[in-house]
C-alpha cells in the first residue's frame, strides 16, 4: 500500500503543472503546453487503469472495459464536440470540416494503429502470433458491425443528422446492456499474477476499495476534461510552428494526442499479460466513438447554432467517412474467428500507413487526395468481400451470440473461437 500511495503522489505531481496552467490561463508556448498537458493526460490514464483493475473484482469485466474506454476517450470527445459546436456558430467556417476530419481520423487511428499495436506487443512479450478472443467477445464484434452498417446509411443521406444520434445511441446503449450481463472474459492464458496497484487495493476492505476507486476515477475525469482542449490546441499550434498542414493536424495529430489515455491503459493490460483485455478495450473504444461520438456531433453543432441542424459532409468528407466505414468493415471481417493474428494486424497497419502517407503527399491537391481516398476505400471493401465467403458461418454465429445468446450460452461455447480454422 505504501508503494501504491507513492505512485498516486507521483501521478498527482505529474498533473500539477498542467492544472496550474489551466487555472491561471497562462500559456508559455505551444510546445511546452503540449508537453505538460500530454503528461497530465497520460498520468490520468494510469489512475484510471489502477481503478479499473481493482473494480474488475466487483463488476463484469466487459462493462468495466466499456466504461473505462468511454471515460478515457473524453479528450477526443471534448476536442471533436468543441469543433462541432464552433461549426454551429459559424457554419461557413472550416470548423465544419474539422469536426468530421477529427472524428474520422480518430476512428481510423484506432483500427489502423492501436489494434495492431496490441497484437505486436503481445507477440513481443509471448511470441504468440495472435490475440485469441473469447466467445463473449462476440458482443463487441456484433455491435461494431451494427454501427458500421449504419454508417453507410448516413453516407446515403450526405449528412449526420440529429435523428442519427437516436439510432446510434440505441446501438451503444444496447452494447452497454449486453456487456453488463457478461461474466469475466477468459482467454488470457498467460496472465501474470504480479503484485501491483490493483493488488494493493484488493487487500483493503470493500468500502475503502470503492473510496479509492471512486477518488482515482474522479481525479482522472477532472484532469482529462480540463486538459483535453488545451492539449489538442497546443498540438495544433505546435504543428503550425513547424509548418504542418492545419487540416492534417486536426485529422491525425490531435486525435493521436487525445487517444493517448485509452491506448495507455490498453498497453498496460497487454504488458501485464492480459492481451485480450487490451484488444477488447480498443474494440470498445472504437464502438463508442463510431456510435456515440458520431451521433453527438450534430447535437453539439445544433447547440452552437441555437437550433436543430445536421453536420453536412462535403465531397472530401464523404470520402473520408466512406473510407472509415470500409476500414471498419474489413477489420470486423478479420475478427470473425474471434482472433486477430499478427499477419492481419500487419495488414491493417500497412494500409493505415499508406493512407496517412498519401494524405501528406497530396496535401495541396484536393482532387488527388479524393482519388486516393476512393482507391483505398475500394481496397478495403474488396478485401472484406474476399473474406465474406470464408466467414459466412462465423458471421451468423457472431450476430446470434453477440445480440441474442445469454451469457451462459456464451460460456458454454469454449470451442467457438477455433471453429472452421
Amino acid at each position: 500500500m505504501r508503494r501504491f500511495v507513492l505512485l498516486v503522489l507521483m501521478t498527482l505531481l505529474a498533473v500539477a503543472p498542467a492544472m496550474g496552467l489551466r487555472l491561471t490561463g497562462w500559456r508559455p508556448d505551444p510546445v511546452t503546453d503540449a508537453l505538460l498537458f500530454g503528461v497530465a493526460v497520460l498520468a490520468a490514464g494510469f489512475m484510471l487503469s489502477w481503478g479499473a483493475e481493482a473494480a474488475e473484482k466487483h463488476i463484469s469485466q466487459g462493462l468495466i472495459v466499456a466504461l473505462v474506454a468511454l471515460v478515457t476517450v473524453l479528450p477526443e470527445y471534448a476536442v471533436d464536440l468543441y469543433y462541432a459546436f464552433r461549426a454551429g456558430q459559424a457554419p461557413q467556417s472550416n470548423y465544419v470540416h474539422y469536426a468530421a476530419a477529427n472524428m474520422t481520423g480518430a476512428n481510423r487511428l484506432l483500427v489502423g494503429l492501436a489494434w495492431p499495436l496490441m497484437v505486436g506487443l503481445h507477440w513481443l512479450r509471448t511470441r504468440n502470433r495472435a490475440v485469441e478472443l473469447s466467445p463473449v467477445n462476440a458482443v463487441e464484434i456484433a455491435f461494431l458491425l451494427l454501427g458500421s452498417l449504419y454508417a453507410f446509411i448516413i453516407l446515403l443521406k450526405g449528412a449526420i443528422a440529429p435523428l442519427d444520434f437516436a439510432v446510434l445511441f440505441v446501438i451503444f446503449a444496447g452494447y452497454l446492456y449486453r456487456v453488463s450481463q457478461l461474466p469475466k472474459a477468459g482467454g488470457d492464458d498467460d496472465e501474470d499474477e504480479e503484485p501491483g496497484p490493483a493488488a494493493a487495493l484488493n487487500a483493503l476492505r470493500p468500502a475503502a476499495q470503492w473510496a479509492w476507486m471512486g477518488g482515482l476515477t474522479l481525479i482522472a475525469f477532472v484532469v482529462i476534461a480540463a486538459s483535453a482542449e488545451p492539449f489538442a490546441e497546443a498540438m495544433v499550434s505546435s504543428g503550425r510552428i513547424l509548418g504542418i498542414d492545419e487540416f492534417l493536424l486536426i485529422q491525425w495529430l490531435a486525435p493521436l494526442a487525445s487517444e493517448a489515455p485509452a491506448v495507455t491503459i490498453a498497453i498496460l493490460f497487454v504488458l501485464a499479460g492480459r492481451a485480450v483485455s487490451g484488444l477488447t478495450a480498443m474494440i470498445s473504444d472504437k464502438i463508442n466513438q463510431w456510435t456515440l461520438l458520431v451521433g453527438m456531433l450534430p447535437l453539439a453543432m445544433s447547440l452552437g447554432a441555437g437550433g436543430l441542424v445536421g453536420l453536412p459532409l462535403d465531397a472530401r468528407q464523404k470520402e473520408e467517412f466512406l473510407l472509415t466505414a470500409a476500414q471498419s468493415l474489413f477489420a470486423i471481417m478479420l475478427l470473425m474467428r474471434l482472433r486477430l493474428s499478427l499477419l492481419a494486424a500487419g495488414l491493417l497497419f500497412a494500409l493505415f500507413a499508406v493512407q496517412v502517407g498519401l494524405a501528406f503527399h497530396f496535401r495541396e491537391d484536393e482532387a488527388a487526395t479524393i482519388n486516393s481516398l476512393t482507391t483505398l476505400t475500394w481496397i478495403y471493401l474488396g478485401l472484406a468481400a474476399v473474406l465474406i465467403p470464408f466467414n459466412g458461418r462465423q458471421l451468423a454465429t457472431i450476430l446470434r451470440d453477440g445480440l441474442l445468446r445469454s451469457h451462459r450460452g456464451l460460456e458454454a461455447a469454449p470451442g467457438q473461437a477455433r471453429r472452421g480454422e
